[in-house]
C-alpha cells in the first residue's frame, strides 16, 4: 500500500472518531509531555489504536494522539513521538505530520530536548531553533511515494516559519523567558556523542544536538505546513568538561523548563 493511501485510511479513521478541522498541530518531545494537561481535551487515542501509526517505543514517551482545545483554538497534539533510532525509516517518523496536514491544521509547532554545544547557555534553557543540519542517514522525501505529498526537490532556504518565530520571540520578551536562538543539528542516536563528536559538531555550525525534528521539520515544507521549533537544553556538551549524563537527569531537567515551554507554546497558539 502507498503511503498516502495509509495516510488517506488513517484520516479517516479519526475523522469517524470525532477528530475534525484542527487548526494547530503540536508534537511534544522527551519529558515535555505535560503541556497535554493545559489542553480541554475532546478525544484522546493511544497510537497503538490508531490504524498504521507506529509505536512508541521508548518508556518516557506516552504514545498518545490528543484532540482537544487550548486557548480556544482546536488542537491535535503528540503525546510521544518516533525516532529513526527506534528501527524506524524516516517516512514512518513524519507519517503522523501528513495525517495532521490532511486533517487540516494550519501550523505546526515542535518541541525536543537536546544537547548544549553552546558554552555560552546553560542546561534548563530554551532555544528557538532557526536553521538545522541534517546527519541522519535517511530523508523522509525518498522513495515510497513521497511525491504523492508535494514536491520532493522542496527548498529550504527558511524551513523555520519567520512569523512564528517573530511571535515566540515577542513572547519570550513579553514573559521575560530566556530564549536563545540558534541551530539544531539532528544524528541518528541512541548513544550520545562523544567529545570529538561535539567538537565537531561545534565547528559546523551547530548549537544543540538532538535525535528528532529534522524529518518532521522536513516533511512540514513540502506540504508547504508553516513550522517553529524550540529546544529544551538538557544537557551541557562542552567537550572540555564533559560530566557523564544519565537520562533521569535529563528528564528531571526538561520537566524543570517545561513551565516556560507551556507559555510559549499556549501564547503562540492565542495568536495564530
Amino acid at each position: 500500500m502507498k503511503e498516502i493511501e495509509k495516510v488517506k485510511e488513517t484520516v479517516a479513521f479519526l475523522t469517524n472518531k470525532g477528530i475534525e478541522s484542527p487548526s494547530v498541530g503540536i508534537i511534544l518531545g522527551t519529558g515535555l509531555g505535560s503541556l497535554a494537561d493545559h489542553i480541554e481535551v475532546i478525544c484522546s487515542l493511544d497510537y497503538t489504536d490508531i490504524p498504521h501509526f507506529p509505536l512508541a517505543t521508548i518508556e518516557f514517551h506516552q504514545g498518545k494522539l490528543i484532540y482537544g482545545t487550548l486557548e480556544g483554538k482546536k488542537v491535535l497534539a503528540m503525546q510521544g513521538r518516533f525516532h529513526y533510532y527506534e528501527g524506524y525509516n524516516l517516512a514512518q517518523v513524519v507519517f503522523p505530520v501528513r495525517v495532521m496536514a490532511l486533517l487540516g491544521i494550519s501550523q505546526l509547532i515542535v518541541s525536543n530536548a537536546g544537547g548544549n554545544l553552546n558554552t555560552d547557555w546553560k542546561k534548563g534553557q530554551i532555544m528557538l531553533i532557526n536553521d538545522h543540519i541534517n546527519l541522519l542517514p535517511d530523508n523522509p522525501l525518498r522513495g515510497n511515494g513521497a511525491a504523492d505529498f508535494g514536491n520532493l526537490f522542496v527548498d529550504m532556504a527558511q524551513p523555520y516559519n519567520p512569523s512564528l518565530n517573530n511571535q515566540l520571540r515577542e513572547i519570550a520578551r513579553e514573559h521575560g523567558i530566556r530564549l536563545n536562538e540558534g541551530v539544531y543539528t539532528a544524528v541518528s542516536g541512541p548513544n550520545l556523542e562523544t567529545r570529538a563528536e561535539y567538537r565537531y559538531l561545534r565547528r559546523i555550525g551547530a548549537d544543540v544536538v538532538g535525535m528528532s525534528t529534522v524529518p518532521e521539520v522536513i516533511a512540514a515544507n513540502q506540504l508547504s505546513l508553516p513550522v517553529c521549533a524550540l529546544s529544551v537544553l538538557t544537557d551541557d556538551c562542552d567537550p572540555d568538561h564533559l560530566e557523564p549524563v544519565n537520562i533521569a537527569d535529563i528528564l528531571h531537567t526538561a520537566k524543570k523548563a517545561e513551565k516556560d515551554l507551556v507559555v510559549l507554546v499556549s501564547e503562540l497558539v492565542k495568536r495564530i
